[in-house]
């Protein structure tokens, strides 16, 4: 049975999540937010108080963890061996630490088939940074949305002002631009277009513009889509 998949990849901020989740819904496919694997893996990691350079014991706990995804309208729930930790995910600490901890070839070999169960029928949506490299390279859709650094600063300063959390704009900013350099030149998995994706720069263009974007995109394609 062939099950289509659509990857969106692209640096944090760019909107991924977001119209992901969107397209998922319009299509009635299943979700699969790859970031918060990593983020869910990061929380479990800074609970149990590990060293980041200890490779072993992080890649052990990678095994181990158990993780339920619930995406109801436009919010995305994450439980972490039955906790709710959706509220943990957008924190700076968060993102920061599993970017380092995505740089490691054996954590990343650990859930890389986790990810792949998630393609179900009648379809698997899928948000990530290597979703169309890695972990889908046959998906009959990929999509990279990517915007300026500045642009997914001022997004994620006033994501964090909204949820009544203090931030930094400038120093979001630098956050933003280290974690791309990390996540552009690490040896494993580099945040890059699939070859065959269609690449969108989401600066100036409203969630709906993206979305009218990627749907002209499976259209295109001849693919039974409404």
């Amino acid at each position: 049975m062939n099950i289509p998949v659509l990857t969106i990849d692209g640096p944090s901020g760019a909107g991924k999540g977001t119209v992901s989740r969107a397209i998922a819904r319009k299509l009635g496919w299943h979700y699969l937010d790859s970031g918060s694997i990593y983020r869910a893996l990061a929380i479990a990691v800074l609970k149990q108080g590990l060293k980041l350079d200890d490779i072993a014991a992080i890649t052990e706990l990678a095994g181990h963890i158990q993780l339920q995804f619930i995406c109801e309208d436009d919010d995305l729930q994450v439980n972490l061996n039955g906790e709710d930790i959706s509220a943990q995910l957008g924190t700076e600490t968060t993102g920061n630490t599993a970017s380092i901890i995505a740089a490691y070839p054996e954590v990343r070999a650990v859930l890389l088939q986790k990810q792949k169960d998630f393609k179900r029928a009648p379809g698997l949506v899928a948000d990530g940074r290597d979703m169309g490299t890695v972990v889908f390279p046959d998906a009959e859709f990929k999509v990279f949305l990517t915007a300026s650094a500045e642009e997914r600063a001022k997004r994620r300063y006033k994501q964090l002002i909204e949820k009544g959390i203090d931030a930094n704009l400038c120093q979001i900013t630098s956050e933003i631009e280290a974690r791309d350099r990390r996540d552009r030149e690490r040896a494993t998995a580099p945040l890059r277009p699939a070859e065959d994706a269609l690449c969108i720069d989401s600066s100036g263009l409203t969630i709906e513009q993206v979305i009218a974007k990627v749907m002209d995109l499976i259209r295109q394609s001849g693919s039974a889509i409404e």
